[in-house]
């Protein structure tokens, strides 16, 4: 059963959030120490002040709720998702995956793009009738009730509901962790799984065998090893959440000034300081923390690295015979050769702005590559 779905926080919820930051405790701060060590106090506390006394819940909840969205219940998990059908009879059904620290709500201004684009300035052959699912555990898709809900199972409840929706032939796409649940889908249904659409594809972390680095060219080669390093830097956060996700939920669920800091280690692309990458707008970062805050599933969403930890890093999956797109956003680390070993891949694009966040940063470029993509792949 697929059941009407509208969000209507309580207003005591949201007043407890605003006391609860008031009486955040601030930790002291290395003199000079900017973001060396982790989230700068400066900048959390600014941004935290903000979403005390500016930022507006019921403007954001009153954009979600412009847009259909649904319960369904697969596999014994409720699962939340947004509906947005196109006018054009004859769209390609779409579903878009989001990843961590996200929500569905990254996808608000790409929405209307992909199932509209008759009314955006596009070719309405473009059109997508566009489905995007909560991951299971996190916002109004959680908390998770039992151990399991890792890629290859979250790729099969994406599957079911495909088929609940009357959907029997479809894309998919994702960024972050959906660019390792969206070519999993595939591989689990191919038959129905026309093409695969990814962004800040998930590889740097998967360890390489040297066997496979000596199939690679020079320059795949060399960046292969600079990955490595890179994930060592900036793994922090995983490993935690992929060993220890338990112990961290205690933090999260009861300091929303916490939980701020911990989304906005990754929200913040790595490097603050850049003049280079497009900033996300303060109101969308706190709006994904809020949802995360309002539903208490910042633990059972980082239950994924370690639900997902064996699938998604321990080994190299096989081989997708479904046409793949991969599109490369300014710091993006793809490796072609390495994608290639578990994707068949027809495109790829590199474009010198956006970032990790690519729906945020540069929402008109991932639109366009989405329907370029399925264009051609649909054209074979």
């Amino acid at each position: 059963m697929i059941t009407p779905f509208r969000i209507d926080v309580p207003q005591s919820a949201v007043d407890d959030l605003v006391a609860r930051l008031a009486r955040t405790r601030w930790p002291d701060e290395l003199p000079g120490a900017g973001w060396a060590y982790g989230v700068n106090r400066d900048y959390l506390v600014d941004l935290a002040e903000y979403w005390r006394t500016g930022y507006d819940w019921r403007a954001h909840e009153a954009r979600l709720n412009a847009i259909p969205q649904f319960t369904t219940t697969i596999d014994g998990q409720r699962v939340h998702f947004l509906h947005a059908r196109s006018p054009e009879p004859d769209a390609t059904p779409l579903i878009i995956t989001h990843g961590w620290p996200s929500t569905g709500y990254d996808f608000l201004d790409v929405l209307g793009p992909l199932t509209d684009p008759r009314a955006h300035g596009g070719d309405p052959a473009d059109a997508f009738h566009v489905v995007v699912p909560s991951v299971p555990g996190f916002a109004f898709s959680g908390p998770t009730r039992e151990r399991g809900w890792g890629v290859n199972r979250t790729a099969r409840a994406w599957a079911e509901l495909m088929r609940r929706l009357g959907y029997d032939r479809y894309g998919a796409q994702g960024g972050d962790f959906g660019s390792i649940v969206s070519p999993e889908l595939g591989r689990i249904a191919p038959d129905h799984v026309i093409g695969v659409h990814v962004n800040a594809l998930a590889n740097a972390s998967t360890p390489v065998d040297p066997a496979e680095l000596d199939t690679l060219e020079a320059a795949d080669r060399e960046q292969a090893r600079k990955n490595q390093a890179w994930w060592y830097a900036h793994s922090g956060y995983a490993t935690q959440m992929s060993t220890r996700p338990q112990t961290l939920a205690y933090a999260l669920n009861d300091s929303p000034a916490g939980q701020l800091a911990w989304n906005l280690e990754w929200f913040v692309d790595w490097d603050p300081t850049t003049t280079e990458r497009t900033p996300i707008d303060r109101d969308t970062i706190l709006t994904n923390v809020t949802i995360f805050w309002l539903t208490e599933t910042a633990g059972s969403a980082a239950r994924l690295y370690l639900e997902a930890g064996a699938e998604a890093w321990g080994r190299r999956p096989e081989r997708s015979p479904v046409p793949t797109g991969v599109a490369n956003f300014l710091g993006d680390r793809a490796v072609r050769g390495l994608a290639e070993l578990s994707n068949t891949v027809t495109h790829w694009s590199r474009y010198p702005r956006g970032g990790h966040f690519a729906s945020l940063q540069a929402p008109d470029l991932l639109v366009t590559d989405i329907r370029e993509f399925f264009r051609a792949t649909a054209a074979r």
